[in-house]
């Protein structure tokens, strides 16, 4: 026996619960249920940012945030301009959950807790009389007497309008497959890079705040942290967004280069003329430039094979070129990726000329809608996603019905 429905939503994460509450802010008088495949909602919110949930970003201007963006960010600029970052913690922050802003823009709860924002969505789901039935793993989904049929590991829903919510759900996206709508392949972003390095071996920990990353023609900026599997912080998971599908093509095995410093090879060799100049009489090794950490100028200066008892009158050509060369083009050679922390984000999903913009419906399937991860959409890491889904997911929600145009 089947069961009825008006809205059912596939997915019980960030987007599954935000299209939720949204559907029955705007109407009401609709039965709203959400179906989750596994046995626990919000896992996502839940282990995100360190168990603190970065729940947006301080960045309320709709064209600057889809920068953020490698992938949909165009797609987003109309969305955005209904439902950004500003009215995201002001939906919070009107249930009784405040956020804070850290140096870098990103938005966490006030009580530095994850559980404060799933809380909350649980909370107003039950608010709103919004079933969330667990164990339900869809199995098929189909067009039925004018709405869809969904057949999940234990029932068969029927609804007049289907919202999915699913995220990095391959089986999802098979069954998408089926109904002949375009899937992007997926592939993983926001990883770290496994190498290894001559410069690396006693540098675990060590950190730059100015690095830039380079592959091929892709560059990105921010922080660097050496670990001991290879490379990780901003400036590396910047990369591996940007660079997602290249790196997916080699198999994750690739030649990148560091600029210790984030300056050009032209102004790192006047610098260190002038240096020299300036402090002939001293040793090279006795004070770290660039604000460099010691033990990584130490390093760098035994890679160029420059003697401990070489001050900066002896600093001739041949060894400025060479420090010049590791200082801003260092290269590395990657050979795997490693997971960010419990993180996970992938690039691809449902190719965006399918969807409307304006209602999240897909345009030749009335009635299915789509928010969130399953979406061809992707960010970098401070909020972005998660803005996303929240985004996707309000309009989802709020324009349920609305013909496409």
């Amino acid at each position: 026996m089947s069961k009825s429905v008006d809205v059912l939503i596939i997915g019980g994460g960030p987007a599954g619960f935000f299209a939720a509450i949204s559907s029955k802010t705007h109407h009401p008088d609709q039965s709203v249920c959400i179906l989750e495949g596994s046995n626990k909602v919000l896992s996502k919110v839940l282990i995100s940012g360190g168990g603190r949930c970065n729940v947006t970003h301080a960045c309320f201007d709709p064209k600057q945030l889809i920068r953020y963006y490698p992938r949909g960010g165009d797609f987003l600029l109309n969305p955005f301009k209904t439902f950004h970052c500003e009215h995201t913690v002001e939906w919070f922050e009107s249930r009784g959950v405040s956020l804070k802003t850290e140096e870098d823009g990103r938005m966490f709860p006030v009580t530095n807790s994850s559980k404060t924002i799933a809380d909350c969505l649980e909370r107003e789901a039950k608010k709103a009389s919004i079933a969330v039935k667990t164990g339900e793993r869809v199995t098929s989904i189909s067009p039925s007497d004018g709405g869809w049929m969904v057949q999940t590991s234990t029932s068969i829903w029927k609804a007049r309008n289907v919202i999915l919510a699913s995220g990095s759900n391959q089986l999802i996206w098979n069954q998408l497959e089926r109904l002949g709508i375009e899937i992007i392949e997926p592939v993983p972003s926001l990883f770290t890079f496994r190498c290894a390095h001559p410069l690396f071996s006693e540098l675990p920990g060590i950190s730059v705040p100015t690095a830039r990353l380079t592959y091929e023609s892709i560059s990105t900026d921010g922080p660097l942290l050496i670990t001991h599997r290879g490379l990780s912080g901003p400036a590396v998971l910047k990369l591996s967004a940007w660079a997602a599908r290249e790196f997916n093509q080699v198999d994750y095995t690739f030649t990148c280069r560091i600029n210790w410093l984030g300056k050009s090879r032209d102004a790192v060799e006047s610098d260190l003329l002038a240096y020299a100049d300036a402090h002939a009489k001293s040793y090279v090794r006795s004070q770290p430039l660039f604000d460099l950490p010691k033990r990584l100028w130490t390093s760098i200066l035994n890679f160029c094979d420059i003697s401990e008892n070489r001050n900066w009158a002896e600093f001739g050509k041949k060894q400025r070129t060479s420090l010049v060369e590791a200082l801003t083009a260092t290269r590395v050679e990657v050979t795997g990726k490693d997971t960010f922390k419990e993180e996970f984000v992938t690039a691809g999903g449902i190719a965006l000329h399918q969807i409307n913009p304006k209602t999240m419906e897909l345009i030749e399937h009335p009635g299915l809608f789509a928010a969130g991860e399953v979406l061809d959409v992707d960010a970098l890491t401070g909020g972005f996603n998660f803005q996303g889904s929240w985004t996707t997911g309000f309009l989802a929600g709020k324009t349920l019905g609305t013909k496409n145009e």
